[in-house]
């Protein structure tokens, strides 16, 4: 039981860590960048990753060591609804992230470089994307953890 827990409080922290990270990049994407924010962008943006990676590894810790089993959650439709929202964020993550790189590389070459407007709202836009769709993990995780779904 506890193994359980502190599996799903680590999930939860990874979660919340995910959403700060995604929140911070979309707070400094606007108009009137500094190359030091264009700096940070591309931390924030590795948290986001990392924040990410930790999620996946203690859900699926959860999945294979949690109470409940993989035998519990793998038949459900809303754990395969989950983990396709959760591929399409990561899909939807990469345009960004490719941008940021090639900012910092402009950055690393020229000191005073910042974005055109119109990148910036391009990386923006991908990242409220990922924003408006991560609403629907935790709709997914509860009907899945309900067991709604499953015939039996």
């Amino acid at each position: 039981m506890l193994l359980d827990a502190t599996l799903a409080f680590l999930h939860f922290l990874a979660i919340f860590l995910l959403i700060t990270f995604l929140t911070a990049e979309a707070v400094v994407l606007r108009p009137g960048i500094t190359p030091a924010t264009v700096r940070r962008v591309g931390i924030y943006d590795l948290l986001y990753f990392l924040s990410a990676m930790a999620a996946l590894a203690s859900g699926l810790l959860r999945l294979f060591l949690g109470a409940k089993g993989a035998g519990f959650y793998t038949p459900n439709p809303w754990f395969h609804a989950k983990m396709t929202v959760f591929v399409v964020i990561a899909l939807c993550s990469l345009p960004p992230t490719f941008r940021f790189r090639r900012w910092r590389r402009q950055l690393a070459s020229r000191a005073d470089f910042v974005p055109a407007d119109a990148e910036l709202k391009s990386a923006r836009r991908w990242v409220m994307l990922q924003a408006h769709l991560i609403v629907l993990l935790p709709l997914c995780a509860v009907l899945m953890a309900r067991g709604i779904g499953i015939r039996g």
